[in-house]
């Protein structure tokens, strides 16, 4: 699994964002918070997984969205040009300081696009700021921590420092002036976001419409998405009932890391979800 990660992100810093419309910095919560924004059209939001940045999270993704949105691009708590700061990483944190940028930036409503890390903070921002969220889409990440398979879960607690000695991870965390020293603390302080969190009663009680994308062969448990398809009106046999506003897709030969690389799959969906008016299909009878 670790090698895969490494293979992927050696990968993904190998390809570059162009011209970005604009970036900066914003003050949130305690946190200096940098982010990037590109092209033009409703706003859409994208939040990146853990140990990552923009760059290796998004590069082959921006080109693709900013297409047709307005795509508004963060780094979060500890993770690349954005410092860390003596305050515990949560997912509620990070979701607060989410919706800081968007009322800094003055945008009232957004899409938001969350990947692994970056999809438990999207379901947060819906659940803590519904206002803010028209629709969400999670890739590959889960609203309860039992909705990873147990190999991977258990892998959170064995993970630390030594395992990224040398790799992109640990030059990328050193390329933006890190301490050395603080590596392996960064490691599991970012692990600690995955322990113990339920938020399975919030994500059912959202407004929000929300399409979630796993794959395959994913570390997201088929009946974990499932369970939300059918809490959110999924489950029915739409030529009777019509089309339930959320939507859920697995795609084949898929895996976590690879969700990313797989846009071909993915990014058609989304634009369909984002653009549509969500609609159900008239009965049959």
């Amino acid at each position: 699994m670790y090698k895969n990660i490494i293979l992927f992100i050696l990968l993904s810093m190998t390809l570059s964002v162009k011209a970005n419309k604009d970036s900066g910095y914003v003050n949130v919560n305690g946190l200096k918070m940098y982010y990037e924004v590109y092209g033009e059209g409703k706003p859409l939001v994208l939040l990146h997984g853990s140990f990552m940045n923009i760059a290796m999270n998004w590069s082959q993704i921006i080109p693709l969205l900013s297409k047709t949105h307005k795509v508004i691009v963060p780094e979060m708590q500890g993770h690349g040009h954005t410092k860390d700061i003596p305050r515990a990483m949560s997912y509620e944190a990070m979701a607060d300081d989410v919706s800081g940028l968007l009322k800094q930036l003055k945008i009232d409503s957004a899409d938001v696009l969350g990947y692994s890390m970056g999809g438990g903070i999207a379901f947060q921002v819906a659940v803590r700021h519904p206002e803010q969220v028209r629709r969400l889409v999670i890739l590959s990440a889960t609203y309860a921590h039992d909705g990873w398979y147990p190999e991977v879960e258990a892998s959170f607690a064995t993970m630390n420092g030594d395992m990224f000695k040398g790799s992109p991870i640990e030059q990328q965390y050193l390329s933006y002036g890190n301490d050395p020293k603080q590596f392996s603390a960064w490691i599991k302080k970012v692990l600690s976001m995955d322990v113990n969190y339920d938020w399975t009663k919030d994500v059912i009680a959202l407004k929000a419409p929300i399409c979630m994308v796993i794959g395959d062969a994913d570390g997201v448990r088929y009946e974990h998405a499932l369970e939300l398809f059918k809490a959110k009106g999924g489950g029915k046999t739409g030529d009777f009932h019509g089309l339930p506003k959320s939507r859920l897709a697995i795609l084949p030969g898929t895996t976590h890391i690879g969700i990313i690389m797989h846009t071909q799959y993915w990014i058609p969906m989304v634009n369909d979800f984002l653009e549509s008016d969500l609609s159900p299909t008239p009965p049959m009878f």
